[in-house]
């Protein structure tokens, strides 16, 4: 009974989560009439030009090839600078370490909107308005303090044996950061850049902050003026959401084992 218990409980929430994207999918294939008339059943018949009016559109593959090199573009950056730190935080005695960690961890505290006056105007001395840059440096510093946190936490669970016998190899400290530490660490290096990527796609307000021109609009920015375009047009708005999902979906479908195998990893370690 407690697992028939569970299995409902799953089914349900399931319903509620899938629901949702069924219910999206199928009425891109209507007209906003059939929306109208029949909400929730088949459509009758079944309009494709909704979608094809969206795929072939260069302003959604502008914006999907935006959001793509933004967030590869911010994950590098992110994961190279606080693997560095992280490194150092881990395997390094020095004085006012902790000071220093603390100072990032504080970072957490505190939400993008809570800076975006004083970030508007740091970009707009820097003339990093309506550029990537002024979307990827904000977004990559961000995501340090939690980059760094996971990170550090893996790093300190690596044997210091292991670190001895590569020094006694010959192997610098850079070396072994390189060559032993980085590829052990794949799981979480994973693990934090899935989730650096799924925060760079959903990002609204940096890019909407940044953005004027539609040449650097992202997928969020996107649905928001092809919702204003179509107002009336329902059933098109919602072809345009469900294509908009599909690369996060399919992107996420991919990372997902990574991701739940470097929080398991990280947990076991730990």
């Amino acid at each position: 009974m407690r697992r028939l218990s569970q299995h409902a409980i799953l089914w349900v929430v399931g319903i509620f989560v899938v629901g949702p994207l069924i219910y999206g999918v199928i009425s891109g294939f209507k007209s906003t009439a059939q929306l109208s008339g029949n909400m929730f059943g088949l459509p009758s018949p079944w309009v494709t030009s909704n979608y094809t009016a969206v795929l072939g559109s260069a302003g959604f593959w502008r914006q999907i090839f935006s959001s793509t090199l933004i967030a590869v573009a911010t994950t590098i950056i992110a994961v190279g600078v606080s693997a560095l730190a992280a490194f150092v935080f881990a395997r390094f005695a020095f004085r006012g370490r902790e000071v220093v960690f603390t100072l990032f961890t504080i970072g957490l505290m505190f939400p993008f909107a809570v800076a975006i006056l004083p970030l508007f105007v740091l970009l707009r001395s820097f003339d990093l308005l309506d550029n990537p840059l002024g979307v990827i440096l904000p977004q990559a510093a961000f995501a340090l303090p939690l980059t760094i946190i996971v990170l550090r936490g893996f790093f300190r669970t690596i044997p210091a044996e292991l670190e001895e016998a590569a020094i006694i190899d010959g192997c610098s400290a850079f070396g072994f950061f390189w060559r032993v530490l980085l590829p052990m660490a794949r799981p979480a290096l994973g693990t934090v850049s899935v989730l650096a990527i799924v925060t760079s796609w959903n990002n609204y307000l940096l890019p909407l902050l940044v953005f004027n021109e539609p040449k650097w609009w992202t997928i969020p920015l996107g649905v928001q003026q092809f919702q204003g375009q179509y107002a009336a047009d329902t059933a098109r708005i919602l072809a345009y959401v469900v294509a908009a999902m599909v690369p996060a979906l399919a992107f996420y479908s991919v990372a997902e084992r990574q991701l739940i195998g470097g929080l398991t990893a990280g947990a076991t370690k730990g």
